[in-house]
């Protein structure tokens, strides 16, 4: 599809995500820069007429106008991966990248959190919000050293889907915030793999493990 537009703010983790799926698809896209800081501009009304609930990242194609990270990972698996990798249609490993997507919007959230008030000295209680990410990484680090003994590098089957899609930005970033990733093995060999897949580009504060 052609006309994609994306509403985007370079240093957010949530508009990576977007920027991320769109370069693994091989789409083409035009950028529309919105002044997330310190100019709160996703909030400002030509921008909620888009999406409501002021947040970022926004896609336009055609007269599709969609927000939400997952729904947007979604909308562009379900049109432009013609192999089904992304978003497997088999049951169980449909059911496994959903559980994941659910993860990155829940467990994740505070290391979102934990990351802008590092960044951009937002609202929080910083203590709490680190240590609920660090959590929700053991989690994750956990889960990924028992699929390596089974000789799985994904989160999910044999590929990477959205799950890892959807995952790798908070983990990879989260040294914005003070992780030590040396705690974390499985994770840093995971974030090393992801950083191969065709289409993959990277942020600033993103790693670049050798």
């Amino acid at each position: 599809m052609s006309g994609i537009t994306l509403y985007n703010y370079e240093l957010d983790e949530q508009s990576y995500r977007a920027r991320l799926a769109l370069s693994i698809f091989g789409l083409e896209w035009t950028t529309i820069a919105v002044d997330m800081f310190p100019g709160a501009e996703q909030k400002k009304p030509h921008m909620l007429a888009l999406n409501p609930l002021g947040t970022l990242p926004v896609i336009q194609a055609g007269d599709l106008v969609l927000s939400g990270t997952s729904a947007i990972l979604l909308y562009l698996a379900k049109t432009h991966d013609a192999s089904k990798r992304w978003l497997p249609e088999e049951g169980a490993a449909f059911g496994s990248v959903a559980k994941w997507l659910g993860f990155f919007e829940t467990a994740l959230a505070p290391a979102v959190e934990a990351r802008l008030q590092s960044l951009f000295d937002t609202p929080g209680d910083a203590t709490s919000l680190r240590q609920a990410a660090r959590n929700a990484f053991r989690i994750m680090d956990d889960h990924m050293t028992a699929r390596h003994f089974d000789g799985k590098e994904w989160f999910v089957g044999d590929g990477p889907t959205l799950a890892d899609l959807a995952l790798f930005p908070s983990f990879a970033l989260s040294r914005d915030f003070g992780v030590d990733h040396d705690e974390y093995p499985a994770l840093r060999r995971w974030i090393r793999r992801f950083r191969t897949v065709k289409g993959f580009h990277t942020m600033p504060g993103i790693p670049d493990y050798h």
